[in-house]
C-alpha cells in the first residue's frame, strides 16, 4: 500500500513540477502558453529546486515500480518520456545550447569576416578608446551574450542580443560594484530575461537591471551601442574586429548548435515578417506604429522618446532635442549608413555633426542608453509613455 501511495504520489509530483519547468523556460512551450511574468520570476529563481522536487518524484515513482512492483508500465513507461520531455529537454536547450560566451568570444579581422557577413548586413558597434568592435545580428542569435576583454583596451563589455526584439545592448556586467554573471533563461514580453547566477535574480535585457531592483533604477551600466552596415564599419573602423560565432569542434554540441541556430532562424525570420509578436506574451499594444517598425529608443530618468530612420533620413539637418534634462541630437549619417544619438550639454542647437560625434559645438559623446533598431511594440511595452520622432528645437542646458 505503501509502495502504490509512493508511487502515484511521485508521479503527481514528478509531472506537475516538471509541466510548470517546461511550460515557463522553453522557448517552444510559450507559442502555445500565455506565460505570467511572476510565474516566470519564480520560476527562474526556482529553477533547481522545481527540478529537485520533480526529480525526487522521478525517483520516487520509478524505484517503487521497479523494486516493488508498484502502479503498472502503461503509466510508467510513457511518464519517462514525458519526464525526457519536461526536464532534459529545456535544460539542455538552455543551459547547453544556449550557452553564453561572456569570456571567450572570438573576433576576427575585417577580411577573416568577409566570409560569414555580406556587405549589407547590419551589425552592432561598441567602441573603447577608438577600439571597434563589430556584432552581426546572426552571430549573436544562439549565445545572446558575448564578450572578451582581450583587446578591447582592457574593459570587459558584454553584448547582449534579443531577436524577438531586435535588440542589443552591451554593458558593463556589474551592478553597485558587483560582478554580475549572466545565463539565458527566457523571454517576456518580447524581450530576453537573463539570470544574474551570482544572485540568482532574474535580468530584463532592455532595462539591464534585475527584477529586485526594476523599481529602484539600479543596474548594470550600459555602453554606447549603435547599428550601422557591415561595410560602413569597414569604411568607419578599417582596424575593426568582428565577432564571429563558429560551431563548436565537440560533434555532439555542433549537432544541438546547428539544430537550435535552424530553429532560431525560422522564428526570427517570422518574427520580422509578421505583424503580431510570434509568441504573444505582450501586456499592451499601441497602434501609433505598426508593430514591427524599427525604432532607436532613447530613455534618461522617466523620460522616453524613440525616431524611425525614415524619419530623421528626411528630417533637414540634426534634430537637437532634449530627453530627461539632457540635450540631444539624433542624426542620420549616409556614407556609414548609421542613425546615431548624441549627448548635447553645450548650451547651443548642433548645426553639423559627423558620424563620430564631431560637431560645430564640439566633441560629442554617444548616448549610452540608446535602443538602436528594435521593433516598435517591444520598446512601446516597456516605455508605454514614450513619444515619438521628438523634434524640439532647443537642447536642455546643463544642470547647474
Amino acid at each position: 500500500m505503501i509502495w502504490e501511495a509512493t508511487f502515484w504520489f511521485g508521479l503527481a509530483l514528478s509531472l506537475v513540477a516538471g509541466f510548470f519547468y517546461f511550460r515557463e523556460l522553453g522557448d517552444i512551450s510559450q507559442m502555445f502558453f500565455r506565460i505570467k511574468r511572476n510565474n516566470l520570476v519564480w520560476v527562474i529563481r526556482h529553477e533547481y529546486k522545481i527540478m529537485g522536487a520533480g526529480l525526487a518524484g522521478v525517483l520516487a515513482c520509478t524505484l517503487s515500480y521497479w523494486l516493488a512492483g508498484a502502479g503498472t508500465g502503461l503509466i510508467w513507461w510513457p511518464a519517462l518520456i514525458i519526464w525526457g520531455l519536461f526536464y532534459l529537454f529545456p535544460y539542455v536547450w538552455l543551459h547547453t545550447g544556449m550557452r553564453t560566451k561572456t569570456g571567450n568570444a572570438k573576433y576576427y579581422s575585417l577580411k577573416e569576416a568577409r566570409q560569414f557577413v555580406s556587405p549589407s548586413n547590419e551589425v552592432l558597434v561598441i567602441v573603447n578608446n577608438g577600439i571597434a568592435r563589430a556584432h552581426p545580428d546572426a552571430e549573436l542569435l544562439r549565445p545572446h551574450v558575448v564578450g572578451n576583454s582581450d583587446g578591447f583596451d582592457g574593459a570587459d563589455i558584454q553584448m547582449t542580443y534579443c531577436g524577438m526584439s531586435n535588440l542589443g545592448l552591451a554593458f558593463e556586467p556589474s551592478i553597485n560594484g558587483q560582478p554580475v554573471k549572466l545565463e539565458v533563461m527566457a523571454q517576456i514580453a518580447n524581450n530576453l530575461i537573463l539570470r544574474d547566477n551570482n544572485t540568482g535574480e532574474p535580468v530584463q535585457q532592455i532595462l539591464g537591471a534585475r527584477e529586485c531592483e526594476i523599481v529602484q533604477g539600479t543596474g548594470m551600466t550600459p555602453w554606447p551601442t549603435f547599428r550601422m552596415t557591415f561595410r560602413g564599419f569597414e569604411k568607419a573602423y578599417p582596424d575593426g574586429t568582428v565577432y564571429i560565432n563558429q560551431p563548436s569542434s565537440n560533434p555532439l554540441l555542433k549537432i544541438l548548435d546547428t539544430a537550435q541556430d535552424m530553429m532560431f532562424t525560422w522564428g526570427i525570420r517570422a518574427q520580422h515578417r509578421i505583424e503580431a509578436p510570434l509568441i504573444d506574451n505582450m501586456t499592451r499594444s499601441d497602434s501609433r506604429l505598426p508593430n514591427k517598425t524599427y525604432i532607436w529608443g532613447v530613455n534618461i530618468g522617466t523620460d522616453a522618446t524613440c525616431y524611425t530612420d525614415e524619419f530623421v533620413k528626411h528630417h533637414e539637418g540634426p534634430i537637437n532635442t532634449s530627453v530627461g534634462g539632457r540635450g540631444i541630437v539624433v542624426a542620420y549619417d549616409e556614407n556609414f549608413e548609421s542613425l546615431g544619438v548624441w549627448y548635447n550639454d553645450r548650451g547651443g542647437p548642433v548645426s553639423e555633426i559627423d558620424f563620430y560625434g564631431k560637431s560645430d559645438q564640439g566633441q560629442l559623446a554617444r548616448v549610452e542608453t540608446l535602443k538602436p533598431g528594435m521593433f516598435w511594440h517591444v520598446w512601446a511595452e516597456y516605455f508605454p509613455h514614450t513619444d515619438i520622432n521628438r523634434t524640439d528645437r532647443e537642447p536642455a542646458r546643463r544642470a547647474g
